[in-house]
């Protein structure tokens, strides 16, 4: 398969066209592989397994250092919760909306109150190991819970941990490098609310802020990270150990779905839709999810009109060859944990033949949805977390090309499926930014 890598054959592309005009889109995926599409990636089910075992080892040191983990004996997990009354509500709208509707409440993930609790917890934790267990100050068989101690921080405060972010990966990172005693440095994007940098610079982190977007931050955080060889920098759109921290989420997933009697099988398949950014947390959701139910589980990835970044590199095969801003599209969104340009090369190879589709949504819609899921459930989210909302309205429409596509993919009935919209963030932000999108 040749790839175009001009600006003109670029804007020819159809792809391209579609996004350009920044309205909202459904895009199939027709680079999708059914059956075995794990055979060229770069994991491999060990390396799930031992980032799943990693995070069993730390659960003794959360329920030491944070007490909001003793309810869940150090399990950094989520809720899944049925939301009828919003989608009893949303079906006075969209006739066809599917029976079965289910929020994975990342949102109220606990510490940093979002999806990058789990890829940032993990990448932090993994390094710390890594340093302790080169030093000799720790051995595989410890308690964990030795990472809680002054001797640990002072040696840890040798080094530094440094991030770029629109936001909540720069919190998680933030707080859990601080509160192991690193320094932190965060890198933060135009696009990051004053209220995370308040947060982070509380926590002790050094906040960078910049006039640039997230793709800027990135790189001119690592740059000065490279100049200091005690530091480790971390960004979603290279790093392998926080996608392995996202893809632990799968099988949580299918532990919550179990308690709920939730079958997942040909017949009765699983539908989820993840807002994405630069694409590392929900790349990784998504590779663990098909990991564990192969063409039994079917992933859309949301994202803003005016930040398409995965769609147009999935979308033309180029990955990150290319930004929105080369076509005119200004990034600039609502959904700040959405606002990134240039999709992850990385996350968006490895996506390539595993993804169903990829949806665009515009900001007033997501506050629609916002303010709705609010009155109708008493859920508090940030405006990127609604996206996924976009999965099961749209694909629930009336159009009958969508819903050709929907039964080809799935050989069996849209409404016979789990959909599970999953909310990345929210929880955490202040009432006064609240209120106001409401």
């Amino acid at each position: 398969m040749s790839i175009i890598l001009n600006y003109e054959e670029m804007n020819e592309h159809p792809v391209v066209k579609l996004l350009k005009k920044q309205q909202p889109v459904f895009w199939e995926n027709c680079y999708k592989i059914e059956g075995d599409s794990f055979e060229n990636t770069l994991f491999t089910l060990s390396d799930l397994e031992d980032a799943a075992e990693r995070l069993e080892r730390f659960r003794a040191y959360f329920k030491k250092a944070f007490k909001e983990t003793l309810a869940t004996d150090g399990l950094i997990e989520s809720p899944l919760i049925s939301v009828s009354n919003f989608q009893n509500t949303l079906a006075e709208t969209y006739v066809n909306l599917p029976p079965q509707l289910w929020i994975k409440c990342d949102s109220h993930l606990p510490i940093s109150g979002s999806i990058k609790a789990r890829g940032g917890f993990y990448e932090v934790l993994k390094h710390a190991e890594t340093l302790a267990l080169q030093a000799g100050l720790l051995k595989p068989q410890d308690d964990y819970s030795i990472f809680n101690s002054d001797h640990y921080r002072q040696f840890f405060n040798q080094y530094t941990i440094a991030v770029g972010s629109t936001g909540n990966l720069g919190l998680s990172i933030g707080i859990m490098s601080a509160s192991l005693g690193f320094k932190v440095k965060v890198h933060m994007s135009s696009d990051a609310k004053a209220w995370k940098k308040a947060l982070l610079r509380k926590h002790g982190a050094e906040v960078f802020e910049y006039a640039d977007d997230y793709s800027a931050a990135v790189a001119a955080g690592r740059k000065i990270s490279d100049e200091d060889p005690n530091s480790y920098f971390i960004d979603d759109e290279h790093s392998r150990d926080l996608f392995l921290g996202y893809t632990v989420a799968g099988r949580r997933l299918k532990t919550q779905l179990e308690e709920q009697n939730i079958v997942v099988s040909a017949e009765k398949p699983l539908y989820v839709y993840l807002p994405c950014g630069v694409g590392g947390g929900p790349g990784g959701v998504a590779y663990g999810l098909k990991q564990i139910y192969g063409d039994n589980v079917h992933c859309y990835f949301v994202e803003p009109t005016h930040s398409p970044c995965m769609l147009l590199g999935i979308g033309t095969q180029t990955h990150e060859a290319f930004c929105v801003q080369d076509f005119g599209i200004d990034n600039v969104t609502l959904a700040d944990g959405l606002a990134v340009g240039r999709a992850s090369g990385l996350v968006s190879r490895i996506m390539t033949p595993i993804l169903d589709g990829l949806l665009t949504v515009e900001d007033s819609q997501l506050l629609e949805w916002l303010k709705l899921l609010y009155e109708t459930e008493g859920l508090k989210l940030e405006p990127s977390a609604l996206a996924g909302v976009a999965g099961p309205t749209f694909l629930s429409s009336e159009d009958t090309l969508i819903k050709q596509r929907v039964a080809h993919n799935t050989q069996n009935t849209f409404e016979n499926a789990t959909h599970v919209i999953w909310a990345t963030g929210g929880n955490m932000v202040p009432k006064a930014d609240f209120e106001l999108w409401i």
